[in-house]
C-alpha cells in the first residue's frame, strides 16, 4: 500500500455522460454502466439509478464517452451530503480487486440502508427526561435505564427494545418521565452534539496509562499507524483504547470499534455510557431500519460519533474518520463466508491506511498474522502483563481422564464435580464450558449403526431435545426425533451420542439440583437483548452455574465467577485445520481469562483425553511465547500464512459428476505459475450443502506472490456453465 494525499473531487458538469457502478451485480469489469445526469455531480455522488424496471443505489465513478450520449438513461442525484470521500471510493475498489468480487456488491454494502437516502416523513420520538430513581415502579425504571442517553427513539423501536407498550408510555410521558418529540431525519444516532465528553472515571495503572497515552498521541497526529494491543485477559483493553475513542471526538471526528459478537452490543453500548456519558451508534443485523438509517446518515455527513458494530460496521460510509478499533482482532466471525468474503480485521488496516489514521488491534490472544506483523515492524506492539486493579491470573490444572474418567453416560469428571461442589458452597459462580450446541452432537441407530444425516447436506443432525427435534447446523433443516429408523425401519433403537449443553444442563440439575443454571449459547441467546437478560441475571447472581458454548469467551466480566470447567478440551485438536492447534489455544485462553477477574481468585480446570497435548501444556506451563515460537516455525517450514499465501477455488452444482468434468478441464487449463502449487480437485470436507456437491482446490504460493491476477488469468480461458457456481476465497481461514 502506498500513501494517498487528498484528492480534489471533480465536478461532471450537467448533461455529461458519466459512469455509474450500480450496487448489484455486473460482469463488467469495473462493474460500471453508462448515464446521463440533467445537474452537474461530483464524482463519488450517490445517485439513484435506472436498471431494467428496477432502481438501484450507483456511484458515480467519472465520465463516460461522449459518443453515446443521446441513448443513455439519466440518473437522480440523492441529497448533496450522500457522496463518499474519495478515501472511501478507494477503499472500495481495492476490496473488489484484492477478494476478486463484483464492484456493485461491494458498493452495496456502503449503501446497505437504501431508505436512508430517501426523505423521511416526520414522525414522533420519545426520549427519556427523568432519571431511572424518578419512577416508581422498576418497570418503569427499566424503560428509563434503556433509554437514558439516547436520542428520541420511536415507539415501535422502544417496544423493540423493552417491550413496552403504546399506552404505558403514553403514561411516562404525562407523568413528566418521557417526552414526545418530533423527529426528522438529521436526528442523530448518538448525543455527542448535546453533551460534553465525560471525563474518565476509573484510575488506569502505570502499565495502562502509558499505552493509553501512545495510542491518543497518535490519534492526534492525525497520520496512519497500526498498533496491536495485546493484554492478558482482564488487563482493561478497553479502557486503555477508550482513550484513544475520545481523543478522535474531542478532535471533532468519527471513531468505529468494531466487535466480534452482536450479543455483546448491549453490554458495550452500557459501558459506552458509563464512560463517555453517551451511548455509541449501533450497527448489526438486529436493530430496527430507522435506528441504522440514522447511523449511517450521521456517518456519511462527518458527525463527530462513536459507531460500536459487526464486521459490516466498516463498510459504513464515514466523511471524517478518527480511529479505527478491532475488538478480540483474533476472532475468526470478522471473515465473512458469504457474499462478499473479506476479512474485517485485514481490511480496516487497509480503510486505515488509506484515510491516514490509526488502527487498534486488540487481543488477549493475538492472531499469529498480527504476531508476526508486530515482529517485522508493521504494527507497534503494546504490552499489558497484568490485570486491572488486585486480579491475578487463575490457576489452570488438567483433569486427565483416562486416570479418573467421568460415570458411564456421564460428562463431568469426580475432581470437577468436588470443585463444582465447593464454588457453590462458597456462593461462588462457576462456568462449565463444551462448545457444542444442542444435546448430543449425533443420534445413531443401535440396529443398523447408521447415524442420522441432513437430507442437504453431508453432516450429522444435532440432537435439540428442547424442541423435540434434529437440526442441521449447516442449512437450518429441521424434523421431528423419530422413532424409527429412517435406514432399517427398526423402532425404538435411535440413541443420542455424546454432549451438547443441553446434556450438560440435564447432568447438572441430577448432581446440583438446588443450584440455578443458565445456558448461554446461540441457540437460547438469539438477540442482543437477550444476552443483556443474561448479564444481568449473572451479575444479580441469580444464576450459579453458567453452561456456555464459545459464545461465552468473548470478553464478557462476572465479578463472582471464580471456577471455570472446560468439558472437552480436545475439541479442535488432532484435526487438520492448519490454524486447529492456534485457535484452541485462543480459545481455552479466553474462556480460562472468565475465571477471577475481581478480588476472589479463579481456578481453571481443563478435562482431558490428550493431557500431553502442545496447546494444553502451554496453558498450565503459562507459556504463551514457547506455544506462539512453535506454531510460528511449523507455519514458516511449510510455507503457510502468514509466511506464505493461500487462495481456494470452490466449485458447487446439483450434478457431481459435472463438478469433476469440470474441475478436470480446470487442471488442464492450469498453466504453471511460478511459485504458485496448484492443489486438488478434491471434494470438499463438507461435500454436499444445502444440495449442492463441492469441489475444491487450493491454491499455495510464495508470499510475494499475486495470486489474484494468477487466478483471474486461469479462470479467464475457461468456460464455467451457469449450473456450477464458482467462488473465490483470498487467504481462507476455514477449509470447509
Amino acid at each position: 500500500m502506498s500513501s494517498h494525499a487528498p484528492q480534489v473531487v471533480e465536478i461532471i458538469p450537467e448533461k455529461t455522460p458519466i459512469r455509474v457502478v450500480p450496487a448489484t451485480a455486473l460482469p463488467h469489469l469495473d462493474g460500471a454502466l453508462s448515464y446521463r445526469c440533467e445537474t452537474p455531480l461530483h464524482i463519488g455522488q450517490l445517485v439513484a439509478t435506472p436498471l431494467g424496471k428496477r432502481q438501484v443505489v450507483g456511484l458515480v465513478i467519472g465520465r463516460a464517452d461522449a459518443s453515446a450520449a443521446m441513448t443513455l438513461k439519466t440518473v437522480t442525484p440523492f441529497h448533496a451530503d450522500y457522496h463518499l470521500i474519495p478515501e472511501m471510493q478507494q477503499f472500495l475498489d481495492w476490496v473488489a480487486k484484492w477478494y476478486l468480487e463484483k464492484p456493485g456488491l461491494v458498493l452495496k454494502m456502503a449503501s446497505s440502508v437504501p431508505s436512508a437516502l430517501k426523505d423521511d416523513a416526520l414522525s414522533i420520538g420519545y426520549h427519556a427526561i427523568a432519571s431511572p430513581d424518578q419512577a416508581k415502579t422498576a418497570r418503569r425504571q427499566s424503560i428509563l435505564a434503556e433509554l437514558a442517553g439516547k436520542v428520541p427513539e420511536t415507539l415501535s423501536a422502544i417496544r423493540a427494545m423493552t417491550g413496552a407498550t403504546a399506552s404505558t408510555i403514553k403514561a411516562m410521558c404525562d407523568d413528566g418521565l418521557l417526552a414526545a418529540v418530533p423527529m426528522t431525519p438529521d436526528n442523530s444516532a448518538n448525543l455527542l452534539d448535546h453533551m460534553t465528553i465525560q471525563d474518565r472515571l476509573k484510575s488506569l495503572k502505570d502499565e495502562q496509562s502509558t499505552a493509553a497515552k501512545t495510542l491518543a498521541k497518535a490519534v492526534t497526529a492525525k497520520q496512519y499507524s497500526a498498533f496491536l494491543l495485546d493484554g492478558v485477559t482482564g488487563s482493561g483493553k478497553t479502557e486503555v483504547y477508550f482513550e484513544a475513542v475520545a481523543a478522535a471526538l474531542k478532535a471533532g471526528r468519527q471513531a468505529l470499534i468494531l466487535l466480534p459478537e452482536i450479543a455483546l452490543s448491549q453490554a458495550f453500548e452500557r459501558r459506552c455510557y458509563e464512560r463517555f456519558g453517551f451511548r455509541p451508534g449501533m450497527w448489526h443485523s438486529g436493530l430496527t431500519d430507522s435506528r441504522r438509517r440514522a447511523v449511517w446518515r450521521d456517518a456519511i455527513r462527518g458527525k463527530p460519533m462513536i459507531v460500536a458494530g459487526a464486521r459490516s460496521a466498516l463498510f459504513l460510509p464515514f466523511k471524517n474518520p478518527g480511529v479505527i478499533i478491532v475488538d478480540e482482532e483474533h476472532e475468526q466471525s470478522f471473515r465473512q463466508q458469504d457474499g462478499v468474503r473479506y476479512h474485517a480485521r485485514d481490511m480496516a488496516v487497509l480503510r486505515a491506511h488509506l484515510s491516514q489514521i490509526p488502527v487498534i488491534l486488540s487481543s488477549a490472544t493475538p492472531s499469529l498474522e498480527s504476531l508476526v506483523n508486530a515482529e517485522q515492524g508493521k504494527y507497534h506492539h503494546i504490552r499489558l502483563m497484568s490485570r486491572y486493579g488486585a486480579a491475578g491470573m487463575p490457576d489452570m490444572a488438567l483433569i486427565d481422564l483416562g486416570k479418573t474418567p467421568a460415570e458411564r453416560r456421564r460428562w463431568l469428571s469426580p475432581p470437577l464435580v468436588d470443585a463444582i461442589s465447593k464454588a457453590l458452597e462458597q456462593k461462588e459462580q462457576v462456568l462449565l464450558f463444551l462448545n457444542r450446541r444442542g444435546y448430543a452432537p449425533m443420534s445413531l441407530c443401535l440396529s443398523c449403526r447408521e447415524r442420522i444425516v441432513c437430507p442437504n447436506c453431508s453432516a450429522w443432525l444435532v440432537t435439540h431435545k428442547s424442541a423435540g427435534e434434529l437440526r442441521c447446523h449447516h442449512c437450518g433443516h429441521n424434523s421431528q426425533f423419530p422413532s424409527i429408523c429412517p435406514s432399517c425401519q427398526t423402532e425404538g433403537m435411535i440413541m443420542s451420542c455424546g454432549p451438547g449443553v443441553e446434556r450438560l444442563a440435564e447432568e447438572v440439575t441430577i448432581r446440583f439440583p438446588e443450584a440455578r443454571q443458565g445456558i448461554f449459547s446461540s441457540d437460547a441467546i438469539t438477540t442482543p437483548a437477550l444476552a443483556e437478560q443474561f448479564f444481568n441475571a449473572v451479575h444479580n447472581d441469580e444464576i450459579d452455574i453458567i453452561i456456555g458454548t464459545q459464545m461465552v469467551a468473548k470478553g464478557h466480566h462476572f465479578p463472582d465467577l471464580t471456577l471455570v470447567g472446560v468439558v472437552d478440551a480436545d475439541l479442535g485438536l488432532g484435526g487438520a485445520d492448519l490454524r486447529g492447534g492456534e485457535l484452541s489455544w485462543q480459545l481455552l485462553t479466553q474462556v480460562a481469562g472468565r475465571a477471577g477477574r475481581a478480588e476472589r481468585p479463579g481456578k481453571v480446570l481443563l478435562q482431558t483425553a490428550m493431557p500431553q497435548s502442545a496447546v494444553l501444556q502451554s496453558l498450565i506451563h503459562d507459556d504463551r511465547d514457547g506455544f506462539i515460537e512453535a506454531e510460528k516455525a511449523a507455519r514458516q517450514d511449510a510455507a503457510m500464512p502468514p509466511y506464505g499465501r493461500l487462495a481456494a477455488v470452490i466449485l458447487s452444482g446439483r450434478d457431481e459428476a459435472r463438478l469433476m468434468i469440470i474441475a478436470r478441464q480446470m487442471v488442464d487449463h492450469w498453466p504453471n505459475f511460478d511459485g504458485v502449487t496448484l492443489l486438488g480437485p478434491a471434494p470438499a470436507p463438507l461435500r454436499l450443502l444445502r444440495r449442492n456437491y463441492r469441489v475444491r482446490f487450493l491454491l499455495k504460493s510464495e508470499r510475494d506472490v499475486n495470486l489474484q491476477r494468477v487466478i483471474t488469468s486461469w479462470l479467464a480461458a475457461i468456460s464455467i456453465p451457469s449450473a456450477v457456481s464458482c467462488q473465490v476465497d483470498i487467504d481462507p481461514v476455514s477449509f470447509f
